[in-house]
């Protein structure tokens, strides 16, 4: 299978914990997140896509907002939609039912421009598809149900994108992980923790999208960048398909 370069990268807590906490010690960590990932002058992960899962994209962009569809639109044509086919840099949401209220087609982190694109599979309306060619936002299609990542990668290889990022949360992070779908991952560990047990992981299993089961990483090298946060790079013990 013809694929990107996978890196899941994430900025965490000691104790797992990816949510935000109020103090410089975890701020720290996530300026040098972004830094790493995508800042002018200062990443270099070099990756030319970055993907979150739906919860991520509702918390940060969409704020559970109702989309805006016609629900009398025309049939839209059959298949993907790229807008933009040639942006510098795309944000991939995974969001299987068609249900995020885009309202742009851009989003600018790390002072970096990115383009829309959302993942869909069949239960996505032609009223939502619609909604995203009006907002000229990119869509593609993998999976009947459930997001496959296997065809959704395919297609974004298609597409031109040689390194994704994937920047969670927990469940998108286990799901590729499990699936023998990631080449690298890469922590920004800040030195804090708060022990809360209900908090999102760098990695959760859940069903039915993935199970609890062991995978073997290796260290490939160890930074620290200052204010006590450490940078760990790991391979995967495991082939990829």
């Amino acid at each position: 299978m013809e694929r990107p370069f996978v890196i899941i990268h994430t900025h965490t807590s000691i104790d797992g914990n990816i949510d935000g906490m109020d103090l410089p010690a975890f701020e720290a960590g996530s300026q040098l997140y972004q830094d790493l990932s995508l800042t002018p002058g200062k990443q270099v992960l070099n990756v030319d896509a970055y993907l979150n899962g739906k919860t991520s994209t509702e918390d940060n962009i969409t704020h559970y907002k109702v989309p805006d569809v016609d629900e009398h639109a025309a049939q839209v044509p059959a298949g993907d939609f790229i807008a933009e086919p040639d942006a510098g840099m795309y944000y991939i949401s995974i969001d299987p039912r068609g249900e995020l209220a885009w309202e742009t087609n851009t989003f600018g982190y790390g002072g970096v421009p990115a383009h829309f694109l959302d993942v869909l599979t069949d239960q996505a309306s032609n009223a939502y598809k619609d909604f995203l060619r009006r907002k000229k936002i990119s869509y593609i299609i993998a999976g009947t149900d459930q997001v496959d990542y296997g065809i959704m990668l395919t297609k974004l290889a298609n597409l031109g994108i040689k390194r994704l990022m994937v920047g969670g949360g927990g469940t998108i992070n286990w799901s590729f992980l499990q699936q023998g779908l990631v080449d690298e991952v890469s922590m920004v560990l800040a030195p804090i923790a708060n022990g809360d047990p209900n908090a999102p992981r760098f990695f959760t299993a859940r069903e039915p999208y993935s199970s609890v089961s062991p995978v073997a990483l290796r260290l490939s090298s160890v930074e620290d960048l200052g204010d006590s946060v450490v940078w760990l790079r790991y391979t995967v013990n495991q082939p990829t398909p």
